[in-house]
Parts: structure tokens; C-alpha cells; sequence
């Protein structure tokens, strides 16, 4: 709910896009990320993505609240990529049960950058969109069944709740003892016992939200809409700026020489 009250008092220009012309936007740098694994595609498009940060409102300060498992994960993939990768030009480093080479360095570095860039679109989608929107258009537009719809909808209404929830399990756990101290293996297990709360927790929220959303008359055959889905130039723009940073992607890579496909990396 407190997501969806930020979107509706920011008037970014992202946040006035229709969600579909959004995710076409994402879906395109997406794919052109997913085929390459050369470092410069990646960077052109992470550069690219920053850019867009005004036009969505959000500061670095927010991604990084949204993002970091997204980014540290990145981080982790990179590094393992080098370290197992193939070596390949001058070692670098080399400690016995492991080497990094410039070939393996490059490639971990691609493999980085590459999650990185593909991560950051989709936390700028999530961040810019509001889910009753995206609900009208997939229903409306997309003519997607209203199962999946109602399914997206409260998926995304939810992924909120269970952030906070996560919190005030932690907080009740902490409180009673739990989790604050002991060894490694015990805050492990600590760590374990509030995910499974969780769990539970998430459980019984989707089906009470199944019920009262089956109560209310959701799925029924005929449907009225508060809001109409609309298409507007603005759309049009948001869909050529992800075709402009996918063709400056792929174009910087070739221009560079380092273009390299996914299953061409050695």
C-alpha cells in the first residue's frame, strides 16, 4: 500500500506509462542481454539504464534499498565466473586451487555486468509501475485470463506485505531471544525457523485474499472497469527508448570487437 501511494504522488514520466509498453521495453533489453555475455554490451546498457533514473523518480539510494540481492548476486556470479572459467592470455592471479586469468577475468567480468544490466530494468519496472495498473492492461489489452490477472495482482500487492512481515517476525523473534545471539550455526537455524514462519504466514494471506477476492465476485463473466487502459504517445517513446538502448548495446559490442554470444564463450 505505501508503494502504491508513492507511485500515485509521482509524476515521473515512467510512472504515466502504460505497463505493457514497459515490459516490451525491458523484454527487448533483455533479450539482446541474454544472447551476449561480452562486458561493453552490458556496460553501454547499464550506462543507459542510469540515464533513466530521473524519468522514474528514483534515486541510487532506492535502488539499492530495492535491488541489493539483485546486485549482490551479480557480484557473486561474477566473481565464481572468473574463478571457474577456462583460463585463457596472462594469469593473473593463481593461489593453487584456483587462477584468474585476463580471458576468465573478462568473462566474469561480462557475466557481472550482464546480471547487473538485467537486473536494473526490471527494478526500475517494479519501481515505476502500479499493480492495479498493470492488472487493467494485461485484463484489458493483453486479454490474459482474469486468473493470471487477479494471480499478478495480489502477487505484487504481496511482495510488499512480506518485506514488512519479514521485519516484524525478526523484531517477535529477537524479543523472545531468538536469533539475536549464539554461534554461526545457530543463527543459521534461527535464520531457517523465521523463513519458515514466513511461509506460513504468506500461506494464510493468499488464502484469505483467494476467498474474500472469490467473495467479492472476482472471475465472474461480465466485467466493468474503474479505469480504462489507454495507449498514448508517451508509450510510444518508452517502447523506442528500449529498441535505442538494446541497438546501442549490440552496436558498441561490435564496434568494439567484443560482440561474444552465450554459447560461444569459452
Amino acid at each position: 500500500m505505501r508503494n502504491e501511494l508513492i507511485l500515485r504522488g509521482n509524476n515521473a514520466p515512467l510512472t504515466r506509462a502504460n505497463p505493457l509498453a514497459k515490459f516490451a521495453a525491458v523484454f527487448l533489453i533483455t533479450l539482446v542481454l541474454a544472447l551476449s555475455i561480452d562486458w561493453v554490451s552490458a556496460s553501454v546498457a547499464l550506462v543507459c539504464e542510469f540515464l533513466l533514473f530521473p524519468l522514474a523518480g528514483l534515486t541510487f539510494a532506492l535502488l539499492w534499498q530495492r535491488g541489493w540481492p539483485l546486485i549482490l548476486a551479480a557480484a557473486v556470479g561474477g566473481w565464481s565466473t572468473a574463478i571457474v572459467a577456462a583460463d585463457s592470455g596472462d594469469v593473473l592471479l593463481d593461489v593453487g586451487i584456483w587462477s584468474i586469468s585476463e580471458g576468465s577475468l573478462q568473462l566474469g567480468l561480462g557475466f557481472m555486468l550482464r546480471g547487473l544490466a538485467i537486473a536494473l530494468p526490471a527494478v526500475l519496472l517494479m519501481s515505476c509501475t502500479d499493480p492495479t495498473d498493470l492488472g487493467d492492461a494485461l485484463a484489458q489489452k493483453a486479454k490474459l485470463p482474469h486468473r493470471f490477472v487477479l494471480g499478478t495482482l495480489a502477487a505484487m500487492r504481496l511482495v510488499g506485505l512480506m518485506a514488512e512481515e519479514w521485519q516484524t517476525i525478526g523484531m517477535a523473534r529477537r524479543a523472545r531471544g531468538v536469533g539475536s545471539h549464539g554461534t554461526p550455526l545457530q543463527r543459521l537455524r534461527a535464520t531457517l525457523g523465521q523463513s519458515f514462519g514466513l511461509l506460513v504466514q504468506a500461506i494464510r494471506r493468499a488464502s484469505r485474499l483467494a476467498v474474500t477476492m472469490e467473495a467479492r465476485g472476482f472471475g465472474g463473466a461480465n466485467r466493468t472497469w474503474a479505469r480504462e487502459s489507454t495507449y498514448s504517445l508517451l508509450d510510444v517513446w518508452v517502447l523506442l527508448g528500449g529498441v535505442l538502448i538494446a541497438a546501442a548495446a549490440v552496436t558498441g559490442a561490435v564496434s568494439a570487437g567484443t560482440w561474444n554470444m552465450v554459447w560461444q564463450a569459452s
